[in-house]
């Protein structure tokens, strides 16, 4: 936008949350396995093995448990438990997750350099807000954008504006940080740099989705900000 751009605006860093800033898969596979044992199939899903399908949602993991289990019908027996996985895991939200190495401190740098910080994310609103307050950090993020915040989830551009927008920030002077495919698609589809986290359960496999940059470590990431919003 140029010399059109507002004196106040400011440079926004959004972020996807789960596998991104945090690793909530073992509670989100918990929260699985407790449907599946309420079945009475037991601990159908691995918290380690099956991680990476954790972030791509709860019909996801589901899926993948039926689908191990040769369950026929299992579409409508996704729905059915759908709403007691979602239940599951509001009540155990936090008891595994934790947020991955300097990314607090990365998010205050940003701050104190004078960059919005944002969250947009395909976590049901209600589980992020509640997720980010347990863990004394929703108070230093300037908005969260969830999935059911908007009609429209992830890779729609909207939760992303929305995300700038409601931190302070302008879409033009905004970057993407993620870990999915999802994220990419968004920050394409917007226009914007995206940089892909190295140490999710993806781990250097991201690569091929041709990121801008891959991040190792939340260290490096001011100045690989700095460096793409120029």
């Amino acid at each position: 936008m140029g010399d059109k751009l507002p004196n106040d605006y400011k440079k926004c860093v959004v972020f996807d949350l789960d596998g991104t800033l945090a690793d909530t898969s073992a509670d989100l596979i918990a929260a699985a396995n407790s449907c599946f044992r309420g079945l009475g199939f037991g601990d159908v899903l691995d918290p380690v093995a099956d991680s990476l399908t954790a972030f791509h949602g709860g019909r996801a993991m589901l899926r993948l448990g039926f689908e191990r289990l040769q369950h026929e019908g299992f579409d409508a027996a996704i729905d059915v438990q759908y709403p007691v996985l979602l239940e599951a895991y509001r009540q155990d939200i936090d008891t595994h997750t934790t947020l991955y190495e300097g990314a607090m401190e990365a998010v205050e740098l940003l701050k104190s350099c004078g960059y919005a910080v944002s969250i947009c994310t395909n976590k049901p609103e209600g589980l992020a807000q509640s997720l980010l307050e347990r863990m004394g950090i929703r108070g230093a993020f300037d908005a969260l954008i969830g999935a059911d915040t908007l009609p429209t989830r992830k890779p729609d551009v909207a939760p992303y504006h929305a995300a700038v927008v409601r931190a302070g920030g302008v879409v033009e002077r905004s970057i993407l940080i993620g870990d999915t495919i999802t994220d990419r698609d968004t920050a394409r589809a917007a226009g914007v740099p995206i940089v892909l986290v190295g140490f999710g359960p993806s781990g250097d496999a991201v690569s091929s989705l041709e990121p801008d940059a891959i991040l190792q470590h939340y260290v490096d990431l001011p100045s690989l900000v700095d460096r793409l919003i120029a």
